[in-house]
């Protein structure tokens, strides 16, 4: 059985939206993306690095999938993110999207419709699922108990608004 494992970035009033790049997700009129890069810096790569160290598949929503998708399988082996590019590049994605409309061409990418799909996919036998972003998905999880582990990377900023990391039961806090 695989467990599945939160991993957010998240503002010190819980905002987790758009931390990676000004353009990333403005929904909402969300004008602070962007945000956690001014903290990515050597110790926050090397505890990023604990939650990657493990065999893992992502475990998606739509909307981060489809961020994803237009972003790592893009990057050249020897960018910036060489690393991460190359693991997230030859690991499964797995994305949820209830409509199945969404592109899931990227390489290594299966569609799942249902929280039943999800329900489905833990009982086999295989890597851990590991989350990024996807903050509606993280409800839905949190609400059928699906969630056996949280580690949440808070940074030092608050934001405001934005869309919400959710109530869990267990989490691993690290701040930078």
């Amino acid at each position: 059985m695989r467990k599945i494992i939160v991993s957010a970035m998240v503002s010190m009033d819980g905002v987790m939206q758009a931390p990676g790049m000004p353009t990333e997700d403005p929904t909402q009129g969300f004008r602070f993306g962007g945000w956690q890069m001014p903290y990515f810096d050597g110790a926050f790569a090397e505890e990023l690095g604990h939650v990657f160290s493990e065999e893992f598949d992502l475990l998606l929503g739509r909307k981060t999938y489809e961020i994803f998708a237009a972003y790592w399988p893009y990057q050249g082996e020897a960018a910036e993110h060489g690393d991460i590019t190359r693991l997230f590049n030859r690991i499964g994605k797995y994305v949820i999207s209830g409509s199945g409309i969404v592109d899931h061409g990227w390489a290594g990418s299966a569609l799942l419709r249902s929280i039943d799909d999800i329900k489905r996919l833990k009982q086999e036998d295989g890597p851990n699922l590991i989350t990024q972003g996807s903050s509606e998905l993280l409800h839905t999880l949190f609400a059928n108990d699906l969630v056996d582990a949280v580690t949440i990377f808070t940074m030092p900023v608050v934001l405001g608004s934005g869309k919400k990391a959710s109530n869990c039961r267990f989490m691993v806090f690290r701040t930078f």
